[in-house]
């Protein structure tokens, strides 16, 4: 009988910032899918995208957004496999096509806060209201110059819209119920993928300052953006059991496949995070530094403050 996972091989699910380490788990549970899936046109595009955040797409710069990094990307990423394996093994088994689909609209979904050449004043997170459209223009651009099919893209177009936080997701117009249901896991891949990230809190730091470039929001400070950040998770919460249709609850079936316990870790990771956050905002802001002190951000956060 295979014992419970260890709380490493827990912990070890949400490290996802090493490309090569993504692409091989992204990869295996493809595989478990199809083992004859044919991989070369998603892995062009992970490619290209990975090319594209670190500066060697042409005409683009690095990504410098703080928050919507690469690890944001590759957080959804396998947020989103995991939860096309979950809905295969749960009796509705994914074909070759929808796993195209969704991997390629993740890939793209925030490509949108790339700059071009010339457009070097702030770190793209002035694009905050507009990236989804920009993303979108930039799919569909690369669908041409690949000479990738039309219909594809109209598909991907939908699904990167329905990662946007300020559109009803309801409004989308998916083709048929098929697409919908894909359009779902990707967005619900978007939420829990960030939200369940070991160092989120520490995270929401980052986005603060975004926030600000694109005079986004409200918010008067980075604790201002905390205390409202369980607010946040509440509408969340409705919008991933109400308009997503709760998939979210399909990655039970993924753990208990891969790892033989039928838990949603990811939700368990968010449910700590918003704990914890209690705790910190409780606190108050002086300290901060004290009780987000994972990985530097705090420290980063308050650097990239002052330079600004």
């Amino acid at each position: 009988m295979k014992s419970s996972p260890s709380r490493v091989e827990i912990n070890d699910l949400f490290k996802n910032d090493d490309p090569k380490v993504v692409w091989d788990k992204v990869t295996a549970i493809i595989r478990l899918m199809n083992p004859d899936y044919d991989f070369k046109l998603v892995y062009s595009v992970f490619d290209d995208v990975m090319r594209l955040f670190s500066g060697e797409y042409p005409e683009y710069l690095t990504i410098r957004t703080p928050y919507h990094d690469l690890a944001h990307t590759l957080e959804v990423l396998m947020c989103g496999v995991r939860l096309l394996h979950g809905v295969h093994v749960s009796g509705d088994r994914i074909n070759d096509d929808e796993i195209t689909l969704v991997v390629l609209s993740i890939l793209m979904h925030d490509v949108g806060y790339a700059q071009h050449v010339g457009e070097e004043n702030g770190t793209g997170a002035q694009f905050t209201q507009t990236h989804v459209r920009r993303g979108v223009e930039f799919m569909q651009q690369y669908f041409v110059e690949r000479k990738l099919r039309a219909d594809t893209a109209a598909i991907v177009s939908d699904m990167i819209m329905g990662t946007e936080h300020t559109r009803p997701f309801a409004r989308i117009n998916f083709s048929d119920d098929r697409m919908h249901m894909l359009g779902r896991i990707v967005a619900t891949a978007d939420i829990a993928g960030q939200m369940a990230d070991r160092i989120y809190l520490e995270k929401l730091l980052f986005l603060y300052l975004e926030f600000r470039e694109a005079h986004f929001g409200t918010y008067q400070s980075m604790f201002d953006l905390l205390c409202k950040t369980t607010r946040f998770y509440e509408m969340t919460r409705e919008k991933l059991d109400g308009s997503l249709g709760g998939i979210y609850k399909m990655l039970e079936f993924h753990f208990q496949d891969t790892m033989g316990v039928k838990r949603n870790y990811y939700l368990e990771s968010i449910e700590k995070n918003m704990a914890y956050l209690t705790k910190v905002v409780s606190h108050g802001e002086q300290e901060l530094s004290i009780l987000l002190k994972r990985h530097g951000v705090v420290e980063k956060t308050f650097t990239l403050e002052q330079s600004a």
